[in-house]
């Protein structure tokens, strides 16, 4: 099977490194003007359903944070901003401005079982390889996946005292090196497996999901990988399993997209923010140790988006992201506490965005 593949999604490591296009600096003015925005906003703060984007006017950061955004969407599937004011903002603030970026990006989605829609990546002394370890509450170097919906964004407050290096594949690229290398494994990720929920299904869902690692419409490549979440779901009565010949093509491909040469490694530094596309690429990062400083432990917000601009999905993608049509909302964790409050939050920013709802 022939898939369409933008060269520009089908990156090398190397290529990050030659072309630096993918990196956008936001400019004093830009710096200053954030700044002055968000540490205005005294504590506490409200509720953050409550804020819209209409209310925050991003000034001359709105051209570089857009750009950056269209680079993850149509370029590269991943852009760096670097920037974001850091001190003189409190965590409540950082993570407040964290939140308006998303506003203005699009619709933001639930991430997980209590519903949150914006998530402190911090070490909370969770377990990571359990079948309901999540990534994000843990230390531990994580499996290369892809996270529920269109776009991540990874605003950084805090680094670790060591570790916690961020690293992004492009699936496309892992993907035309597996068919060029080992053309006779390349047909397993074309077949349908299971993909645990990690416990975090909505009363509506099942525990697993099945879809393949890579499928297409229209000739278009996109790609889904959570190796943490494919072995979790072999523990998962009625889940099918995983026969030899299946195994041995997941755990090569596991290994490729690991190679240095396709592997691009990078620290995230307080005031970076990161947008990586979830079709395109796949992400980890190395295990951390941490300070012992409270407030100098490390902290990034993330969010999910689902923006205006997206393009139509696989129908095998439907059970993950409840939608496939472009430019709708999608994508997510809806979780136990999906509610009438989240419906009109969702509806009222896909009003704004001009996206289209599925329910």
């Amino acid at each position: 099977m022939n898939f369409e593949i933008d060269p520009g999604f089908a990156w090398r490591s190397a290529d990050l490194d030659q072309n630096r296009s993918w990196i956008r600096v936001l400019d004093d003015r830009a710096r200053t003007h954030l700044h002055r925005t968000f540490s205005l906003i005294q504590e506490p703060l409200e509720p953050l359903f409550d804020y819209r984007p209409e209310a925050f006017d991003l000034g001359p950061a709105a051209e570089t944070l857009a750009a950056a955004l269209s680079d993850a969407k149509h370029r590269t599937g991943i852009a760096l901003v670097r920037g974001l004011p850091r001190e003189g903002l409190s965590e409540a603030q950082f993570r407040l401005m964290s939140w308006v970026i998303g506003l203005h990006a699009g619709v933001a989605r639930p991430q997980g079982k209590s519903t949150q829609y914006l998530s402190a990546v911090r070490d909370a002394g969770n377990p990571y390889r359990t079948g309901t370890g999540r990534g994000y509450s843990s230390n531990a170097e994580l499996d290369y996946h892809t996270d529920t919906a269109d776009l991540v964004l990874l605003s950084c407050f805090n680094r670790a005292a060591s570790g916690g290096m961020s690293i992004v594949t492009s699936s496309h690229a892992a993907w035309q090196t597996l068919v060029a290398e080992r053309p006779e494994l390349s047909d397993w990720l074309r077949h349908p497996l299971a993909f645990s929920r990690q416990g975090e299904e909505a009363p509506d869902e099942g525990p697993y999901v099945i879809q393949p690692v890579f499928d297409s419409i229209g000739g278009r490549l996109f790609g889904r990988w959570n190796w943490n979440r494919m072995r979790s779901a072999q523990q998962i009565a009625g889940a099918p399993r995983l026969d030899a010949e299946h195994l041995k093509a997941l755990e090569f491909f596991d290994q490729l997209l690991r190679r240095p040469d396709l592997a691009h490694s990078m620290w995230l530094e307080p005031g970076d923010l990161q947008i990586i596309n979830s079709h395109s690429t796949v992400h980890s990062r190395t295990e951390f140790i941490d300070h012992t400083d409270p407030a100098m432990k490390r902290l990034l917000f993330r969010l999910w988006i689902a923006p205006a601009d997206s393009p139509e999905l696989p129908d095998s993608w439907r059970d993950l992201y409840r939608s496939t049509l472009a430019g709708s909302v999608r994508g997510g964790l809806r979780g136990t506490e999906w509610d009438d409050r989240c419906r009109a939050f969702e509806a009222r920013q896909a009003r704004t965005h001009g996206l289209i709802v599925v329910d």
